[in-house]
C-alpha cells in the first residue's frame, strides 16, 4: 500500500539462528524475547545509485552467508524499471552506523524483459512489495500486488503474483494463485493495492507463508476507526510444488486515528510478514490516516497453529465456522518517540557482537520528499 498514490491519486527467547546457507531455526521456548532499541538510519531521499533513484523500499531479507540484505523496491516501473538492491548494513549492538547500497538488480518478465512502466503496458506494469531469499536454492521470491482500475474511461485488471527469480533476476516461475484472489471490475475478490504485501519462508524452506494486506471484498469492509470486524488472509504454500495448501483469517486491528477531513483516505493492513516456525510468524500492522504524519506502526507475534483452513470459505463476513489466528503484541513503534513512517519490511540480520540476534525493519518513503527511507534495528533480548 503506497500512501503517495491514494493521495494522488515474553519470557523466554524464540531465537532465530543463521549460521548457515539454510538458515536453520532454533526454537528455544514459547513467545518471543523483547526487543531493545539500537539505532536508526535514514538514507537521504533520492539518493542516486547506478543510475537508479533510491528510494520505495517496501521489502527487506538478510543472507547470512554473504551478510548481504536485499531491498526490493515499489516503483512501478515509473522511475526505472521494477527492480531490487543489494546492501550492506553497518550496526553493532551499541550503535547504528550507516548503509551502503551495493548492487541493483532489474525484476525480468518470463520472456526476458524488464517490466514495463504504466504508460506503455499498463496490464504488464508490477506493483513489488515483497522480497524474501531462499538460500537453500539460492534464488530469490518477490510479490506483486497486481492492478484494478475500474472506471469509465478504462478497465485494467492485473492479477497479483508471487514469482521465483534467481539472483540476477532472471524469472524462474510462478506461485498458483486461487481463484479468491483474481482481480475482477465488480466488487469481488482483492481491492486496489490491498494485495500480497509480505511473505516469508518457515525452516528448511518447505513452505512459504503470503499475507493479503486488506479483506476481499468477499470477507468484508476495510478496517476503520474503532472497528474490529477487518478479516483478512494469511496463505500457506508449498514451497517445493509452488501450490497453495491453506489458508488462515487474520483479524486486523482498528485504523489508529481519524483522517483529516474526516472523509479522507486512511487504512490498517498488514504490510510484511516474518515466519518464525511452521505455524508462528511476525506480522506488521502499518495503520496510516490523512492528516497525521505518522504512520501507527504495531508488531505482533502470530499463531496459526489452531487456526482453521478457510481455503474453502467465500466469504469470512457471512461465516462464523472457522478459529482465526492467535496474535500478541511485540512491539508498537510509537514507544520509541520518534518519528515513524511507512514500515514495510522485516528481516532477522546478523548475530550481534553480544550473542544476540538483531532484528531490521525498513521504511517505504513512496519516493515523497515528506517522507523518510528509514532502517531501524533491535537486539532480540533474552
Amino acid at each position: 500500500m503506497k500512501k503517495y498514490l491514494l493521495f494522488l491519486s515474553i519470557p523466554m527467547l524464540l531465537f532465530i539462528c543463521s549460521c548457515s546457507t539454510s538458515r536453520k531455526t532454533a526454537i528455544a521456548a514459547n513467545g518471543f524475547g523483547q526487543l531493545k532499541f539500537i539505532g536508526q538510519y535514514i538514507v537521504p531521499h533520492h539518493l542516486p545509485f547506478n543510475g537508479t533513484v533510491t528510494g520505495g523500499l517496501s521489502g527487506i531479507d538478510y543472507d547470512a552467508t554473504t551478510g548481504n540484505y536485499y531491498l526490493i523496491c515499489d516503483d512501478r516501473s515509473a522511475l526505472n524499471p521494477a527492480r531490487f538492491y543489494t546492501a550492506k548494513l553497518y550496526f553493532s549492538d551499541k550503535s547504528f552506523d550507516s548503509v551502503r547500497f551495493t548492487a541493483v538488480t532489474t525484476l525480468l518478465q518470463a520472456n526476458g524483459n524488464a517490466y514495463p512502466d504504466s504508460k506503455t503496458n499498463a496490464a504488464l506494469t508490477p506493483d513489488p512489495e515483497a522480497l524474501r531469499y531462499n538460500a537453500k536454492k539460492n534464488c530469490l521470491v518477490w510479490s506483486s500486488e497486481g492492478e484494478r482500475i475500474v472506471n469509465e474511461k478504462d478497465t485494467i485488471l492485473t492479477n497479483p503474483g508471487v514469482y521465483e527469480i534467481t539472483t540476477t533476476g532472471q524469472y524462474i516461475d510462478s506461485f498458483a494463485l486461487p481463484s479468491q484472489f483474481r482481480m475482477q471490475a465488480t466488487d469481488n475478490g482483492p481491492r486496489k493495492n490491498g494485495v500480497f504485501e509480505g511473505l516469508g519462508f518457515t525452516p528448511g524452506y518447505r513452505y512459504m507463508y503470503v499475507s493479503l494486506e486488506e479483506p476481499r471484498y468477499e470477507d468484508g469492509p476495510r478496517a476503520d476507526v474503532r472497528d474490529t470486524t477487518a478479516w483478512t488472509r494469511l496463505l500457506k504454500y508449498d514451497n517445493n510444488t509452488r501450490q497453495p495448501v491453506a489458508q488462515y483469517a487474520y483479524k486486523l486491528e482498528p485504523v489508529a486515528f481519524p483522517a483529516s477531513p474526516a472523509n479522507a483516505f486512511k487504512v490498517n493492513g498488514i504490510s510484511d510478514i516474518m515466519v518464525l516456525d511452521d505455524h508462528k510468524m511476525l506480522t506488521i500492522e502499518r495503520s496510516f490516516s490523512t492528516g497525521v504524519k505518522d504512520c501507527t506502526i504495531k508488531v505482533f507475534v502470530t499463531d496459526v497453529s489452531a487456526a482453521t483452513d478457510i481455503s474453502a470459505v467465500n466469504s469470512l463476513q457471512t461465516s462464523t465456522r472457522f478459529k482465526p489466528a492467535t496474535k500478541k503484541l511485540l512491539l508498537d513503534f510509537v514507544s520509541l518517540g520518534k518519528y515513524i513512517d511507512n514500515i514495510e519490511g522485516v528481516t532477522f540480520g546478523p548475530v550481534l557482537p553480544n550473542g544476540h540476534q538483531s532484528l531490521v525493519f525498513v521504511a517505504d518513503d513512496n519516493f515523497a520528499a515528506t517522507e523518510e527511507s528509514q532502517f531501524f534495528v533491535f537486539e532480540i533480548m533474552p
